[in-house]
């Protein structure tokens, strides 16, 4: 099984690390060229172009131009223990026994606008690019653009025959995924909870759930989709009757 999820806009390099494992990113010379690119602008584009405070296009002006290689454990951390959002907030990887981070290792993979694609241990230093950026490079006129073709080739290739893929990434990152090409089964799970009276999708419980999903997975080194269908952590449960597509599950709590 091969889990997907989207990386966040918080980090954090500061808590001791649990390991001292690490690996490197596949598309580290990607990321040097996609670096290069940034680096060159000033915070006031960098502003613009992100959508951004003054005080973020700052902070990430001085993280592009700090950006060197080679990635060493002196500036850089893996990138499961650098995320510091929802979704890894219900994943709490800190907490991971070693069996279950090498089972991680194994099977997760965190969609980036900037790495592509890193492994939990895969180093990486601090960044803010979002997949959706309105940034193009070698022609093209988007990351999407940038990206797809690379991504969707490299997990096709780590991908042994029929192996399940979970897509627990935000659409924005999903995206980057031409899930049609990978020619093996693919879940999107759909996380629900009742407010006022109704079933809705509300972005801040989604996205832990789907770290608690991620979690679960890892932990039960899950490998089918009767795996996936026995989710049942902080009180979300499968509802056969919310769900309308076999590919797209729903949980409700």
């Amino acid at each position: 099984m091969k889990i997907l999820i989207s990386p966040a806009k918080s980090l954090d390099y500061q808590s001791a690390l649990p390991t001292a494992k690490h690996t490197v990113p596949a598309f580290l010379d990607e990321a040097k060229q996609i670096n290069a690119s940034l680096k060159i602008k000033s915070p006031a584009e960098l502003q613009k172009l992100m959508h951004i405070s003054e005080k973020l296009a700052e902070l990430n002006w001085g993280r592009n131009q700090q950006f060197e290689t080679p990635f060493t454990t002196a500036n850089a951390r893996p990138a499961l223990f650098a995320f510091n959002g929802d979704v890894y907030s219900g994943l709490d990887a800190y907490s991971l026994g070693e069996n279950a981070l090498e089972i991680a290792q194994q099977n997760l993979r965190i969609l980036s606008g900037l790495y592509g694609i890193l492994k939990p241990l895969d180093l990486m230093q601090p960044y803010r690019l979002e997949m959706g950026t309105s940034f193009g490079l070698n022609g093209q006129k988007t990351l999407y653009a940038f990206w797809k073709e690379q991504l969707t080739m490299h997990l096709k290739n780590e991908l042994s025959s029929s192996e399940l893929v979970v897509n627990l990434a935000s659409k924005e990152y999903a995206s980057a995924i031409n899930f049609d090409a990978l020619n093996t089964p693919v879940i999107h799970p759909v996380f629900k909870d009742f407010k006022n009276g109704k079933l809705k999708i509300i972005s801040f419980f989604a996205k832990k759930a789907r770290g608690l999903m991620t979690r679960y997975l890892i932990e039960k080194n899950a490998q089918t989709a009767d795996d996936v269908l026995a989710f049942t952590e902080d009180g979300y449960a499968f509802s056969e009757t919310e769900t309308t597509e076999v590919t797209q599950p729903v949980f409700v709590r």
